[in-house]
């Protein structure tokens, strides 16, 4: 089975989770865009819907579906996005896309968040996938040291600014045995909006596609 399909297949088992009357938190990325794809039929079922970033609000628009501002809608029953890395602890680096911090607000304003991967996600350990950080631009510079300070190797996302105005550093290298207190540490650094980290808010819910249909982790 190729990636797109597992990420159809993944995006498919997400869908099956909507029930009538909810309100949905909606992320981004390439397995995200499935989502979104079959989303049109349940659109109806659905009280609210909020999206991550200006691509997703996009796709979502071009469907005929409403989207909403989480200041005005609260809490939300369901989180749906992908990652580009997730251990069976349900650990995640996300931030691929650029979108991390808008990704882990609505994570956090929602009571599930249900995170569909491929198989080629799933590792052991995470930082394979160079962590993303987001930093107010003129922090640039002193994050960067700091991270390497850490251990980290950071790059900066050239010719690259998030939904919010700021710079990425994209931070290879870096190993995490212990997602929580990596979360913490480096969010503690002066000029940090927020790391690709999902650890203090994890997935509830891992659903990931395999060559033998969707395996579901809690």
């Amino acid at each position: 089975m190729d990636q797109d399909a597992k990420k159809r297949l993944a995006a498919a088992a997400a869908i099956a989770e909507i029930e009538v009357g909810m309100s949905l938190g909606v992320g981004t990325g390439s397995t995200v865009n499935f989502f979104i794809d079959a989303l049109a039929e349940k659109a109806g079922h659905l009280t609210t819907v909020v999206s991550s970033s200006e691509a997703s609000t996009e796709r979502l628009q071009n469907l005929g579906i409403e989207v909403s501002d989480l200041a005005s809608a609260g809490d939300l029953d369901l989180y749906v996005d992908g990652a580009d890395e997730a251990t069976k602890h349900l650990h995640l680096i996300k931030g691929g896309g650029g979108a991390l911090t808008r990704e882990k607000i609505i994570a956090g304003a929602s009571r599930r968040f249900i995170c569909i991967i491929d198989d080629t996600k799933l590792v052991g350990i995470l930082g394979k996938f160079p962590l993303p950080v987001e930093v107010i631009p003129m922090a640039r510079s002193f994050v960067a040291r700091q991270l390497v300070k850490a251990g980290g190797q950071p790059i900066w996302r050239e010719n690259f600014l998030t939904d919010n105005g700021n710079h990425i550093l994209d931070v290879h290298n870096l190993k995490i045995p212990s997602p929580l207190e990596v979360e913490n540490s480096l969010n503690q650094i002066p000029g940090v909006v927020t790391i690709g980290l999902f650890a203090q808010r994890s997935a509830d819910v891992l659903l990931v596609s395999t060559d033998d249909g969707v395996k579901e982790m809690r």
